[in-house]
């Protein structure tokens, strides 16, 4: 899916303390996924709870693991309605991004196999899901980082905010951007480590005019969605972005210029 284009630099010790709440490293969805829960009091078992309905997600949805839903779907051996309702849900959140992106959302057109990847929605959507696990449990100032996709609720202090680094595409050790964020989403399409994966439904081949895509809004889901179809577009997916209400877009061009919309001024930190 996405590589690691967005890093979240959390202030303070990356310590599990009476005075915070659970951390968690785990590897899981093919990526290492990052839980810091600031809040004191805090169940540890809520942190478990969200990587273990990661690890169930991944388990029905990956493209990768030949016994999981997506993959006996994609094989003929099930039918869709036959589905559980999660991936029922998911499919029909990528036909409708489909429908209104004219296509440059494409389940079946991102990868050179043409084999059925709902891996543009499923991340975002996924860590969206489990951050409510997080919030029932009385968190409200965390963040989840999954392989660059991140939710940054409330503040890494109180009354703060949770900054999260851009990478540059080229230039492993540097960033290039900073954004200071609370109860935001943010998620990178772009060429990084699986750069090849993502490809313009329309051609076949692989988009020109960006190095990465960032998306930043409410959501995870739409976010990391909106970045895969826009960064498919090419440089004219940072107006699509900008079209969607509450969204914005950082892009990096193919010759190292950074562009952004209006309303990410705000957050650059």
């Amino acid at each position: 899916m996405n590589g690691p284009g967005t890093i979240a630099a959390p202030a303070g010790p990356l310590l599990e303390a009476p005075n915070r709440g659970p951390l968690r490293v785990e590897r899981v969805m093919g990526t290492v996924v990052t839980i810091d829960v600031r809040d004191p009091g805090v169940d540890p078992a809520a942190a478990d709870a969200a990587l273990a309905y990661l690890h169930d997600i991944d388990a029905r949805f990956s493209p990768f693991r030949p016994d999981s839903e997506v993959s006996r779907l994609a094989r003929g051996e099930i039918r869709e309605d036959e589905c559980s309702t999660d991936v029922r849900h998911v499919l029909a959140l990528c036909e409708d991004l489909r429908r209104t992106s004219d296509g440059y959302f494409d389940i079946r057109g991102h990868r050179p196999d043409g084999l059925l990847d709902p891996c543009g929605m499923v991340k975002g959507w996924a860590v969206e899901e489990a951050s409510r696990i997080l919030e029932a449990a009385g968190a409200s100032d965390y963040f989840i980082n999954a392989g660059g996709d991140v939710i940054a609720a409330g503040g890494s202090v109180p009354g703060g905010a949770w900054r999260v680094g851009i990478r540059h595409p080229r230039e492993v050790d540097r960033l290039a951007a900073v954004l200071a964020v609370r109860d935001r989403a943010v998620a990178t399409s772009g060429t990084y480590e699986r750069g090849e994966h993502i490809r313009d439904p329309h051609t076949g081949r692989r988009p020109t005019g960006l190095l990465s895509l960032t998306v930043v809004g409410p959501s995870l889901a739409w976010a990391d969605a909106y970045a895969t179809t826009a960064f498919a577009m090419g440089l004219q997916g940072i107006g699509w972005v900008a079209r969607h209400v509450g969204y914005g877009a950082c892009g990096i061009t193919g010759d190292g210029r950074v562009l952004w919309t209006a309303d990410l001024d705000r957050l650059l930190a």
